[in-house]
């Protein structure tokens, strides 16, 4: 009975007259409270090309692609974050209740083999469309990439979702002069955020950022915690998310496209 509340986990088992803190302390040697994971729909078609990328990329060397997401943090964190085990008699802490997280911060990454591209902060109030997308790799991931060897740009792949400033043909024109085009840029599948392994660092980061519920009061420091969280983030640990390609691969045809878990 996923996501059950622990008085119909017990009415289901004719179990009745037990106490909530009772209940609650025999379901946590065996159970753990969750929320449910959201996700984009699924339809037959996005199955399909899932699989199909899967198919074209199952031989790639994935040590050779470039991973890149936006992530937005706001100076509240994710809703129900917020909670953790306090001592009796202790109060719980205090929480400001602001608007829309109180604001936030977007900010671009990439990864690649054990190496971490950024972060890097988007402006406060640029909105990303294709000029301004442009614009930023321009001013961030290029300056990243001028630096690597011919080599190295011979064969990098350059990965990034369908968001409509990604996806536009000024943005495709932008990245083919720069001579990311054709095999050089990653196709994309829809509805696939649980393929991209930069997700698993924006949970790292998360999880680091916000721990015990922490806030922030200005988007300053917030994008300072950023910062910091990402430095603590390891070549091996990238590593092990680039290398993890080979896997969801698999696992998304053998689920048929259905999403894998991340």
């Amino acid at each position: 009975m996923p996501l059950a509340t622990s008085l119909a986990i017990f009415q289901s088992c004719n179990i009745t007259g037990v106490p909530k803190s009772t209940r609650c302390a025999i379901l946590r040697d065996m159970a753990k409270v969750r929320k449910a994971e959201r996700r984009p729909p699924l339809n037959k078609t996005h199955k399909l090309k899932r699989q199909d990328w899967a198919k074209k990329y199952l031989k790639t060397d994935f040590s050779k692609v470039l991973w890149t997401d936006e992530m937005r943090v706001s100076l509240d964190g994710p809703d129900g974050w917020a909670r953790g085990w306090i001592g009796k008699g202790q109060r719980a802490p205090v929480r400001l209740r602001r608007q829309q997280g109180g604001g936030g911060v977007l900010v671009w990454a990439g990864i690649i083999k054990d190496e971490l591209v950024g972060p890097f902060r988007v402006e406060d109030g640029v909105k990303l469309n294709s000029q301004s997308y442009c614009q930023f790799l321009e001013d961030t991931f290029k300056q990243w990439y001028r630096k690597k060897s011919a080599s190295f740009k011979k064969n990098m792949i350059f990965m990034q979702d369908n968001a409509p400033s990604h996806a536009s043909k000024y943005s495709t024109a932008w990245l083919a002069r720069k001579g990311i085009k054709e095999e050089k840029l990653m196709t994309w599948p829809p509805c696939s955020p649980d393929l991209n392994p930069i997700e698993n660092l924006w949970s790292i980061i998360k999880c680091e950022i916000y721990k015990e519920g922490k806030q922030y009061t200005s988007l300053n420091s917030v994008w300072e915690a950023v910062v910091a969280a990402a430095r603590n983030v390891d070549g091996e640990q990238i590593k092990t998310l680039t290398e993890s390609m080979d896997g969801r691969l698999l696992s998304v045809l053998a689920k048929k496209g259905g999403y894998i878990g991340r």
